[in-house]
């Protein structure tokens, strides 16, 4: 596998969590992932 494989898997796996502050705890994070299902 390549650096630039590796580096698009990186950011497809966390693509999810673009809208998530820097910094942020879990309950912050786990907010936002219920609200993207919610949203589905």
């Amino acid at each position: 596998m390549t650096a630039e494989v590796e580096t698009e898997e990186t950011e497809r796996d966390d693509a999810h969590l673009d809208d998530v502050e820097p910094g942020a705890g879990c309950t912050e994070i786990w907010e936002h992932l219920s609200e993207e299902r919610d949203e589905e």
